[in-house]
């Protein structure tokens, strides 16, 4: 995080002192962008996120954006201690359980961009936006080593509740901030960090972004 914000700002610098030197870019080259992103998601836990961006200006310094992916893993406090009771009830009866939790999130989310006018390659931005996020609850058990997940009610008269199971789907709200910069020609460079919370009903699902896209202005 600290790094990323260190790259933000001194790109800000850069594109004050390109302000000084190039004139602004004209409007037919900023039509919109289309970019690949990887990004280290962050919130309960610290995972991975890749996905894809576009962007189309609308108006001088304002763009629509559309933006999907996956988050490879957002698991909740809750979803730990439901895990946690379940293993604790098996151990009653059984030796060496264990137990894995992940919430994997495949989202989209469209919004507005605000881009910061300057001249120069580095273009700062504020953004913010809404859409819907698909939850799955990977949990696992083992016992002795071996998976028993999919034979716990038939081998041992538990049934896993909507808490550790199953998937679902609830609206996602975006905001963030970032840097692009145009290197060469039409290449941009785009340093970013966002804020999501998924509104699920059990509790909201903080999960924050922070990487970098890499694509073309068209």
């Amino acid at each position: 995080m600290r790094r990323c914000a260190a790259l933000v700002v001194g790109m800000l610098v850069l594109g004050g002192v390109a302000n000084a030197q190039t004139p602004a870019r004209t409007s037919d080259a900023d039509r919109g962008y289309v970019e690949g992103v990887i990004q280290s998601a962050f919130g309960n836990v610290t995972s991975q996120s890749i996905g894809a961006e576009i962007g189309v200006t609308i108006k001088p310094n304002l763009q629509v954006f559309v933006e999907a992916g996956q988050v490879r893993d957002t698991a909740t406090a809750s979803i730990g201690a439901a895990a946690q009771l379940m293993a604790g009830f098996l151990s009653q009866t059984q030796s060496n359980v264990a137990f894995s939790v992940k919430e994997p999130v495949t989202f989209g989310v469209a919004g507005l961009k605000y881009i910061v006018p300057m001249a120069g390659a580095v273009r700062p931005y504020v953004l913010g936006g809404a859409g819907m996020a698909s939850v799955k609850q990977n949990v696992a058990f083992t016992i002795g080593g071996s998976d028993v997940t999919s034979s716990l009610a038939s081998q041992y008269g538990v049934q896993l509740g909507t808490d550790l199971s199953g998937s679902f789907t609830k609206p996602m709200i975006v905001a963030g901030a970032g840097a692009m910069w145009s290197p060469w020609q039409r290449l941009i460079v785009d340093l970013q960090f966002r804020f999501g919370r998924i509104l699920a009903e059990d509790g909201d699902i903080n999960v924050s972004r922070a990487g970098v896209g890499i694509g073309v202005r068209f």
